[in-house]
């Protein structure tokens, strides 16, 4: 992966943030792009089944199929699932606490910025470990809290609170936002994810932990403890379940 963590993949992906409330279809699909190649570079796609964890509008879903992945999903939010107004093939609405497919079925489970929208998040991580088979591969990658994007569309007055910061959006905009802290957006933190991964050593292996939006020359922010929570802005985790 540190070969493709370029300055230049940092700057057009920061770019394309900008988009998320304007123009979805192209965050969605420049993320999609991004998390198909993330995968590949641990993992071989063509002839994998892939399961995404969150698949929210279905934009994930040609990336990874364009690739030669067998592309599933999972989704628990019936308008979050028809946002986009796209066509839903192998996608099953269902909670990432109770993924509905058997034990080590899964070649590769990739999560993209869901665990902050949950709040269980680590009993849905065990599930993706769960249904993976041995040898596979896990990706967990989530926004940070602390980071400059934790609020999402609140911007920076998270800093001030999640629930102060829901506020101003609201007064401001004259609706809330659509990730409202306490319902569906939480404070997840760096150290909660390799928290989570090395306690699990039993059941996998901890491949690689990196920022995911970072080039790989500042990588290094990660060891780092209080830089990281700010610096990092996303938690990447890949796991090998044994």
């Amino acid at each position: 992966m540190s070969r493709l963590a370029t300055l230049r993949r940092a700057a057009g992906l920061l770019n394309d943030f900008r988009y998320e409330q304007s123009d979805p279809a192209r965050f969605y699909r420049a993320l999609a792009d991004d998390t198909a190649d993330l995968v590949g570079a641990f993992s071989k796609l063509d002839g994998s089944v892939v399961l995404d964890v969150g698949g929210g509008p279905g934009y994930f879903a040609d990336a990874f199929r364009r690739r030669g992945a067998s592309y599933l999903s999972v989704e628990p939010d019936p308008s979050e699932m028809h946002a986009g107004g796209l066509e839903h093939r192998g996608s099953v609405r269902a909670s990432g606490q109770e993924l509905p497919f058997a034990d080590g079925s899964i070649d590769i489970c990739v999560s993209s910025n869901v665990v902050e929208h949950t709040s269980r998040p680590w009993e849905m991580a065990d599930e993706m470990l769960r249904v993976t088979r041995p040898g596979g591969v896990v990706i967990v990658s989530y926004t940070l809290w602390w980071g400059p994007f934790g609020g999402h569309e609140m911007g920076l007055r998270h800093y001030f609170g999640g629930a102060r910061a829901a506020r101003w959006y609201t007064r401001r905009h004259g609706h809330p936002p659509k990730n409202l802290y306490g319902t569906s957006l939480f404070a997840v933190t760096a150290d909660d994810g390799l928290r989570w991964a090395r306690s699990r050593r039993d059941r996998a292996r901890l491949v690689a932990a990196f920022p995911r939006y970072l080039p790989s020359w500042a990588w290094w922010v990660l060891r780092v403890p209080l830089l990281r929570e700010v610096a990092a802005t996303n938690l990447v985790l890949v796991l090998e379940p044994r």
